[in-house]
């Protein structure tokens, strides 16, 4: 199972207008500690900021699995998966979070309902949000 930290990097950005502005964005990486997670941003974003940056924060999310990684905005999917309790006869709802990747809501959903196909198990979506995430790193391999 993967594990997935939010980090998030403060640096100057130039606004259409002209202007510098500090801003704090937050990049998912797909990474095995805290450690990984923060050299890993080091290095994915370097190329991509001029001038000097700071990883204000780093930490773990409870992000189960993404959808679409390559897209314009991430959603965040809480679902609820439905299991039987044989003993009780209750039903049982644990909660997963899924990252959709999308550019508008309607694609989010979308995106969602295709990942979910074959999915024996009943669930039901509780929430679907727009997220602040400004990409997604999957696990580098070597």
């Amino acid at each position: 199972m993967a594990l997935y930290f939010e980090v998030k990097v403060t640096y100057d950005k130039m606004t259409e207008n002209g202007l510098v502005k500090k801003v704090t964005e937050p990049y998912l990486f797909d990474a095995l500690s805290f450690t990984e997670a923060e050299s890993r941003a080091i290095e994915e974003l370097t190329p991509f900021i001029s001038g000097e940056f700071t990883v204000k924060a780093c930490k773990r999310t409870p992000i189960a699995e993404i959808f679409n990684i390559d897209a314009e905005r991430y959603y965040l999917a809480k679902v609820a998966f439905i299991t039987l309790d044989e003993k009780s006869g209750t039903e049982k709802r644990s909660i997963s979070q899924i990252l959709v990747g999308a550019s508008d809501f309607k694609e989010a959903y979308d995106n969602f309902l295709d990942g979910m196909k074959g999915t024996t198990a009943d669930f039901e979506l509780v929430n679907l949000s727009e997220t602040l995430i400004m990409d997604v790193y999957p696990t580098k391999l070597s």
